[in-house]
C-alpha cells in the first residue's frame, strides 16, 4: 500500500492493453485514488468503463489540446477526490503523419503540428494548469512516457521521435521549475516497445520489437513492468528524482550489440 492516501489523474488508458490501464490497476492495488481521462473519441472507442469500475474511479472527458479541458479537468478531480494531487500520469501519444501512412521527408506540417501539440505539448499545457492552480501537493510526481526513439532513429517511427525528444526536453525544464517552485518531480520513462493498441500502429512494430527482444539482456519490458515502475515513481521512495529520462528497456539503451543478433 504505499501510495495509500494518495491522489492523482490517470491519462490515457484506452484498453487492457494500454500502459496506462496497467498503472490504474497496480495504483489502485497500492492504495490510491484517482480520476481516469482520456479523449472524448478515444473514451468512445476503449472499454474504459470497466476499469473505472474496478478501480472504484470516475471518468472526466478532455482534449489535451484544449485548455479549458484540461483546467476543468483538474478543477473537477480535486473537488471528487476532495484535495490536491500527489501524481499524475500522462501517457498522450498520436502521430498524425504516421495514421496517414506518410513518410518522414514527405510529413505534413499540419499533421506534424498536431501531433506535437497533442503528444508532448500538452505534457507543458497539463503542468503550467496544476501549476496555475496549485493543484499538486508539494514532493508530489509527475510522469510521462517516451520511447528511445528521442535519441536514436527508427525510420517509420516518423515525427514521433522528434515530438519524444520535445517531451524529455519538457520534462528538464518543466522539472526544475515545478521542483524549484513546489517541490514536484517531473520525470519520463523511456520505455521499451510494448504492443500497446497505439504502438502496434506503427509500421515495421513487429520488427522493432523482435530487435529490442533480440539486443536486451533481459527482454523487452512489459506493460506490467512499465506499470509497476510507475508506481515506485508516484511513491515516497523516490522522493529526490527529478528531470530524468528513466530507461525501462531491459538494458536495450545501453547494448552496443548481443550474440542473438552478430549471430542472425
Amino acid at each position: 500500500m504505499i501510495l495509500k492516501g494518495k491522489r492523482g489523474i490517470i491519462f490515457g488508458a484506452l484498453d487492457e492493453k494500454s500502459i496506462a490501464w496497467k498503472v490504474a490497476e497496480k495504483a489502485h492495488a497500492e492504495g490510491a485514488t484517482f480520476v481516469l481521462t482520456n479523449a472524448p473519441i478515444a473514451l468512445r472507442m476503449g472499454t474504459i468503463n470497466k476499469l473505472a469500475e474496478a478501480t472504484n474511479s470516475q471518468i472526466i472527458a478532455a482534449d489535451v489540446t484544449k485548455n479549458e479541458d484540461i483546467e476543468s479537468l483538474i478543477t473537477k478531480s480535486m473537488e471528487i477526490l476532495g484535495g490536491k494531487l500527489d501524481f499524475v500520469l500522462h501517457s498522450v501519444g498520436m502521430s498524425m503523419n504516421i495514421r496517414k501512412g506518410k513518410a518522414y521527408t514527405d510529413l505534413d506540417y499540419e499533421s506534424m503540428h498536431k501531433t506535437i501539440d497533442i503528444s508532448a505539448m500538452s505534457f507543458h499545457r497539463v503542468m503550467q494548469l496544476c501549476m496555475k492552480q496549485d493543484a499538486i501537493n508539494e514532493w508530489g510526481s509527475v510522469v510521462t512516457l517516451s520511447y528511445i526513439a528521442a535519441q536514436r532513429v527508427f525510420p517509420d517511427y516518423n515525427e514521433m521521435g522528434d515530438t519524444k525528444a520535445m517531451l524529455e526536453s519538457i520534462t528538464r525544464s518543466f522539472g526544475y521549475h515545478y521542483g524549484k517552485a513546489k517541490k514536484v518531480r517531473v520525470n519520463s520513462i523511456s520505455q521499451s516497445p510494448t504492443k500497446t493498441t497505439a504502438g502496434s500502429g506503427v509500421k515495421g512494430f513487429e520488427g522493432f520489437y523482435d530487435y529490442a527482444e533480440k539486443m536486451s539482456p533481459l527482454g523487452n519490458a512489459s506493460s506490467e513492468d512499465c506499470a509497476n515502475y510507475c508506481i515506485t515513481l508516484f511513491s515516497d521512495y523516490t522522493r529526490m528524482v527529478t528531470m530524468q529520462n528513466l530507461f525501462h528497456d531491459g538494458g536495450f539503451s545501453f547494448t552496443g550489440v548481443s550474440y542473438e543478433v552478430v549471430n542472425v
